[in-house]
């Protein structure tokens, strides 16, 4: 599904990444994990086009997304879904029209934008907040949102990029248990966190980067 071989990311000549060789298959629900620093963000963004490797490749479903045309990158985006650590919602539209932006930016008609929507909002318990604007949201309910607008495309791979850094530990839970179900659905899962807390004793695959390498790989 996933592939890095060899991969180096270089910024200002420093190694963001080095040497990195991972595979991430159809369905696996995986963490990133590592100090600030130790390039989980930037892994995340290789995957999803936002950056491109300097050395090495990066193949996902098939694509080596080095040699992609910069025309075919949101192509490649329509099947992966990204939730960001700041939320990155758009601030003077509804919760409603956030999610929905992604639907429309892929040319779904209005009914069906409607219908997915609507839909999504309910599975997260959220489809009464449909009309309210970020602002009055709290932060549990502003990543939920977010997510909403990650999933609302029914996206093969699902990043999520400290997801819970912002929130109560109750709230990254509930957040958590969400991310599950998703995972359990058949969408892959790569969560990139510092807190261990997230992946101890799940049984799931731990990659630990360390400056920019990988350290070590387990499963807690």
């Amino acid at each position: 599904m996933i592939q890095f071989s060899d991969v180096s990311k270089f910024y200002d000549n420093e190694a963001a990444l080095s040497d990195i060789t991972l595979t991430i298959e159809k369905g696996e629900h995986i963490y990133i994990t590592g100090p600030s620093g130790a390039g989980k963000t930037t892994l995340l963004k290789l995957i999803y086009a936002a950056e491109r490797p300097d050395k090495g490749t990066v193949s996902v479903a098939g694509q080596d997304t080095g040699k992609l045309k910069q025309g075919a990158v949101p192509f490649l985006r329509r099947t992966i879904g990204v939730v960001f650590q700041d939320f990155r919602l758009l601030p003077n539209v509804t919760v409603f029209d956030n999610i929905a932006l992604a639907l429309r930016i892929h040319g779904i008609d209005s009914k069906e934008i409607k219908e997915n929507v609507n839909d999504v909002l309910a599975s997260i318990g959220m489809k009464h907040k449909a009309h309210e604007f970020p602002r009055h949201l709290s932060g549990g309910e502003q990543q939920m949102a977010a997510i909403a607008r990650a999933i609302v495309s029914k996206p093969n791979v699902l990043l999520a990029d400290e997801p819970t850094g912002n929130l109560d530990p109750g709230t990254a839970d509930t957040i958590i248990k969400l991310f599950r179900e998703i995972n359990l659905r058949g969408t892959t899962l790569i969560i990139a966190t510092h807190h261990d807390a997230l992946f101890k004793n799940t049984g799931h695959r731990v990659i630990y980067l360390k400056e920019g390498k990988i350290e070590k790989e387990t499963k807690d």
